[in-house]
């Protein structure tokens, strides 16, 4: 039940669930290696490739921090080829890296439905993708993606944001192909989504600060992703989790520690979640 020597590659990372997720791997002993395009601080976004990379090593993991972008096919696969060569292999990929832009249909520049596309679904697929050849050497592969259980029922398209909502359902469709055409060689492909909103940059900025106080904190889903990736790859794939079941099922009764604010009963629903 340990990723200690795990080598795992992330799109993004530099802040939020991302961050969390490489540090809870990182508290292992794992190697992680981020491919992020923020160098540099940004006055709404904290975090940087840099930052998120120390934190790593102070938690006592190896980082590898890469600038590149998920969009460029060159910079993924040179990212892919660099984390091979310093660790030695790769067993865990993780498709973290997303945009959001919750703007109605009639409204949205199709300069933002494109980087969502790009961003979402097309660099999910590209990273797994790369990263396939070696997976297949790992005694334990894993793709593990941030994107919701698929719904077609209407109301989830009702708030207008169908752009969005079709970049990540691309995402959702990334593991159910996946997880059918790589379950002979042993390599999972499952999602995790949060019940919640979680405490992030884009859920300040983008959907509402007022969120905040409603919100758990991104170590709901790093703990959830952990309890994931340390299953055997040939048992557990082609799964849409939500953070708290996942949690539940390894016998967390209390989930206080991840609330920001006061009570459960106050905790906002992210998108396509039904109550527990």
């Amino acid at each position: 039940m340990t990723l200690a020597g795990k080598t795992l590659v992330m799109s993004g990372g530099s802040r939020g669930i991302g961050e969390a997720i490489a540090v809870r791997a990182a508290r292992d002993g794992a190697n992680v290696a981020l491919i992020a395009k923020t160098t540099e601080p940004h006055p709404k976004l904290p975090g940087t490739i840099h930052t998120a990379a120390k934190a790593i090593e102070d938690a006592g993991g190896h980082a590898l921090p890469i600038v590149g972008d998920i969009r460029d096919d060159e910079a993924v696969e040179a990212a892919v080829a660099r984390t091979v060569e310093q660790f030695g292999g790769l067993d865990i990929v993780v498709n973290n890296a997303s945009a959001i832009d919750l703007t109605p249909t009639e409204s949205v520049p199709m300069k933002r439905y494109d980087l969502m596309q790009d961003i979402n679904a097309r660099g999910s697929f590209l990273l797994a993708k790369t990263a396939i050849p070696h997976l297949k050497k790992s005694s334990n592969a894993h793709v593990l993606t941030l994107s919701p259980p698929i719904s077609l029922d209407p109301k989830w398209f009702e708030a207008g944001h169908l752009a969005y909502s079709i970049a990540k359902y691309s995402m959702s469709l990334v593991t159910v192909g996946l997880a059918a055409e790589l379950r002979a060689d042993g390599i999972a492909a499952n999602s995790l989504w949060p019940r919640t909103t979680i405490d992030t940059a884009a859920i300040r900025n983008v959907v509402g600060a007022e969120l905040a106080n409603r919100s758990r904190t991104p170590e709901i889903m790093a703990d959830a992703a952990h309890a994931i990736l340390v299953k055997p790859s040939r048992e557990v794939s082609g799964n849409f989790f939500i953070d708290d079941e996942v949690l539940a099922a390894e016998g967390v009764t209390d989930f206080a520690k991840y609330r920001i604010g006061d009570s459960d009963d106050d905790l906002a629903l992210d998108f396509w979640v039904e109550p527990a």
